[in-house]
């Protein structure tokens, strides 16, 4: 699913309550960290993130390693916090991307 502008901004709005589930710490990226993502995002559909100070890997090498190796969206980076969506497989985990295609 492409997002349009204000698709972002619903989805956006749809997080800022929202606490980072996960977190990208001094043991960096694995494939096993992203596949947890993906599972989760797989309920959710939208959650947040938090690349932490100790980090070995920059926030652009965070949003480029999801994006190339998963169908995930980044749909905002504020700070060291990103912001991601994807649409779930099943209809029934499907609850803001039927929102955000009425838009």
């Amino acid at each position: 699913m492409k997002l349009k502008g204000k698709q972002k901004r619903y989805l956006r709005s749809q997080a800022h309550g929202m606490r980072p589930l996960f977190q990208v710490g001094k043991e960096g990226l694995t494939a096993n960290w992203l596949k947890q993502v993906e599972d989760a995002i797989e309920k959710r559909e939208l959650l947040k993130i938090n690349v932490l100070q100790n980090a070995i890997v920059e926030d652009e090498e965070v949003i480029e390693y999801i994006e190339d190796n998963s169908q995930i969206q980044v749909v905002q980076k504020i700070g060291h916090v990103l912001v991601l969506f994807k649409q779930a497989d099943k209809r029934e985990n499907r609850s803001y991307s039927l929102e955000a295609a009425k838009i």
